[in-house]
């Protein structure tokens, strides 16, 4: 069997599974955190800003850094630099930890308590900054190019696997287990990341062209602006995520709208990962890149889609139906934004335009979920929803007359023209 026949082809390569396996408990710790933190303070405040500025709080110092997050990737030793930002974060839930027991205590109060946590994902948002670029630009050389797109599905798989684990166990936790234990274990799980890319071997990188600062800095840029493949891919995971998110707003429709509480928080919030997770399966098998630019547009608007459903539903079977739908429909335009960022980029670059890809869509995100909260305060929660999904149509509608050409790129042949 050619490697190109091999679903488990990327994974064949020790370096990669390692990597792999450290994204998966990665966004395990992180969404059991997020889990507890989102439904704890809204808990407390009842308040849907209080959800929105968490995303905030973690945007802001994102997008600030990542810049100079993807200099020193390219610069410096990615794995070194992965190191030692996954150290500073092994401390943060124990400080989320102490800020809860010290509410707990009625030692401080929810104003200090709020802040206080909003520092913590701060300090996160600050330590993805670096490590972002870095662990996004480091895949590509773990794997022969051929295996690209294979290798885009199987980091994709195991981000998805732990945003279906993550919620449900953080859900789970916090009912059963309590607050305190469940924070332990995501700094256990955070350790255990750190350890895991220890075990990478040691490899050198390419060197820049430049050493001039500024100009390093604003490669990433000038490069996605010329590559209009690159740029169109990411404007639009941007847009679509900015306004058509709902995650950020679950805990809203757990307590008071299904009324489902904690638990069925943890299902809602790892309906969108199973059914991610079921596509990006078939598509080890049947990759997206036969008219990958088609693919894309097709399925963003399937998000928008499933989006408005989720809106309208307020039987829970639906619901879960609708949110796995725009996970399914979200991980056909993953792989196919991961591959372009793979395939086009100059090996010495690449640390740089990842870092550019993060601050317009993986911040899009927190972002999105501040634009959530504040449309939920204002619009109303249901309401946000719906016009975050039509949102979301009306820009798959504007693209789809904007970019006719690029229908025809073949993108496994890394250009655009």
């Amino acid at each position: 069997m050619s490697i190109q026949n091999d679903a488990f082809a990327a994974l064949r390569y020790r370096d990669f599974s390692i990597v792999t396996l450290n994204q998966f408990c990665l966004t395990l710790a992180i969404l059991i955190q997020e889990i507890i933190v989102a439904y704890s303070l809204y808990q407390i405040t009842r308040d849907p800003l209080t959800l929105g500025f968490i995303g905030l709080a973690e945007a802001i110092p994102f997008i600030a850094l990542s810049l100079w997050g993807g200099y020193f990737a390219d610069k410096l030793n990615k794995q070194t630099i992965m190191k030692i930002c996954l150290f500073f974060a092994i401390p943060l839930p124990l400080i989320l930890w102490s800020l809860f027991h010290l509410h707990g205590l009625e030692k401080i109060g929810i104003t200090a308590l709020s802040w206080g946590i909003y520092a913590v994902i701060f300090a996160l948002g600050t330590i993805r900054g670096f490590y972002n670029p870095s662990a996004t630009s480091l895949k590509p050389f773990l794997i022969p190019r051929e295996l690209y797109a294979n290798g885009a599905t199987w980091t994709t798989i195991g981000w998805q696997s732990g945003v279906i684990i993550g919620p449900m166990l953080g859900g789970f936790m916090l009912a059963f287990m309590g607050r305190e234990t469940s924070l332990f274990a995501v700094t256990a799980l955070l350790a255990t990341c750190f350890v895991l890319i220890t075990r990478l071997q040691k490899r050198s990188f390419p060197k820049m062209e430049t050493e001039n600062v500024l100009q390093s800095l604003t490669d990433g840029f000038r490069f996605i602006w010329k590559t209009k493949i690159v740029l169109w891919a990411i404007s639009l995971d941007l847009i679509s995520v900015l306004f058509g998110g709902v995650i950020a707003l679950l805990p809203i429709f757990a307590e008071e709208i299904l009324k489902v509480g904690p638990e069925g928080l943890g299902y809602l919030r790892a309906a969108p990962s199973i059914g991610a997770l079921i596509t990006m399966i078939v598509l080890t098998k049947f990759p997206p890149m036969h008219h990958a630019w088609r693919n894309m547009l097709l399925a963003v608007a399937g998000f928008g889609i499933f989006t408005i459903l989720f809106a309208f539903s307020n039987n829970m079977w639906l619901s879960l139906f609708a949110l796995a739908m725009t996970g399914a429909c979200d991980s056909v335009s993953v792989v196919v934004r991961q591959t372009v960022l793979q395939i086009f980029p100059p090996e010495n670059m690449r640390g740089r335009v990842a870092a550019v890809n993060g601050m317009f869509v993986s911040s899009s995100n927190e972002l999105g979920a501040f634009e959530s909260g504040l449309a939920a305060k204002y619009m109303g929660t249901i309401t946000a929803t719906i016009f975050g999904g039509c949102m979301t149509l009306a820009v798959v509608t504007y693209c789809w007359f904007k970019t006719s050409d690029l229908f025809k790129v073949d993108i496994t042949k890394g250009s655009d023209h």
